[in-house]
Formats: C-alpha cells, structure tokens, sequence
C-alpha cells in the first residue's frame, strides 16, 4: 500500500491534530503528514507540528481582502504537497465553493454536534438548551453548504444533568479524538468513496455513520 500524504489545516489547539499524530507513530494510521497550515500564528497545533517534525505554513486570513484570495493562496500552499486527504482540525473558517470543489471526495472535517443536528456554533449550548439526552460529533466530507456533507462516523456522549457547556465540551472532546483517526485510517486505507454526497465503504452504500460511544460517560 503507498504512504498516503495528509495535509492539516488548524486554527488552534490542535488536539485533534495531535490525536491523528499519535495514530500515525504507533502505526495505527499508515500514512505520513505532510505539512500543517494555519491562519493564526499563534495557533499551539503549529507547535505539535514542530515537535513532531512536520513542516508548518502560517497564512493570515487577515492579510486578504476577500474570502476568495485567501483560499486560492491557501489551495496554492496546499497543492505543492499534492496531499491525498485533506483534514480540517479546527479550521475556523467558512471555505469558498471553489476551494471545497478543488478537494471534492478527500477534504474532510470534523463538527462537534450529530449532524445534521446544530450546524454551526454554540453547538453545546444548543444542545443543552434543547434539553437533548445525548451530543456528540460528526466526522464528514466537507461541501459548499456548511456542515451539510455526508456523514462517516459519529461519537456519541450522554448529556448529564449535571452538565454545563465546558463539561459537555470536554467529553465530546474525549470522543473527537477516537473517532477522527478511525476516519482517517478508513480514507488511508482505500476503504472509503464519496460519490454524489453518498459514503461507500468497501462499495457498500453507508445508510447510517458509523458510531461510536465514550466509555465510562
């Protein structure tokens, strides 16, 4: 099997980053990161990406004027890899058509709520205030319409009573970073097929995502 090639566009933390880094060097996802992008300087996923030997780009979205000119320097940066699979690990930005067509079947993202379920932001807030019994978060293909792509696996979390947004967000956190790396392995490995916003995996049409749950909720 050739060494598949990931790009990885971050806009902090990185701890989704870190959890596909850890997946690769215990072998778990047999494929190499081939560079990690920002649009904040400050972000401390470009430090994971330093400690972990990965060259790193900064590109200011501020430094633009429109939407538009930063996603074709960004896809310009991006294409000199020639990535495979394109992950979006806390990439806090809206993309244009153009950028998400460019990538169409390999750029992927991951949206803390079950989709199609709280698109957008504040998301454990929402769910919260909704009363919901369970939340959680949707690794999916990224499409023009926000977090409207077809949906690989989902990490499911029980809402507690007890819960306030930063409990919440913690846990769905937890589940993140388990069911992001299974994603990825699954693209790695060949296994995966988007045609007309549907999931194949192993040419069998996915119904529903798979799921996955957080131990000891």
């Amino acid at each position: 099997m050739l060494n598949k090639h990931i790009v990885v566009l971050i806009s902090g933390n990185g701890s989704n980053l870190q959890a596909i880094i850890d997946a690769i060097n215990t072998h778990n996802i047999k494929a190499t990161i081939t560079a990690v992008i920002s649009n904040q300087a400050n972000a401390y996923g470009l430090k994971r990406a330093n400690l972990a030997g990965i060259e790193t780009h900064i590109i200011d979205h501020t430094h633009y004027a429109t939407r538009k000119l930063f996603d074709q320097s960004l896809m310009k940066v991006i294409d000199q890899y020639h990535p495979d699979i394109i992950v979006l690990a806390g990439f806090m930005r809206i993309l244009t058509s153009d950028f998400v067509m460019h990538y169409s079947g390999k750029l992927i993202n991951i949206h803390p709520s079950l989709l199609p379920l709280y698109r957008g932001l504040n998301t454990h807030k929402r769910a919260l205030e909704d009363g919901a019994t369970q939340h959680g978060a949707s690794v999916h293909f990224v499409t023009p319409e926000l977090d409207a792509g077809a949906v690989l696996i989902q990490g499911l979390v029980v809402v507690k009573k007890s819960d306030n947004e930063k409990t919440l967000s913690n846990r769905v956190h937890q589940i993140e970073h388990i069911i992001y790396p299974q994603a990825v392995k699954l693209l790695v490995n060949n296994q995966v097929e988007l045609k007309a916003n549907r999931i194949y995996i192993n040419n069998q049409y996915l119904q529903q995502p798979k799921q996955y749950r957080l131990e000891n909720n």
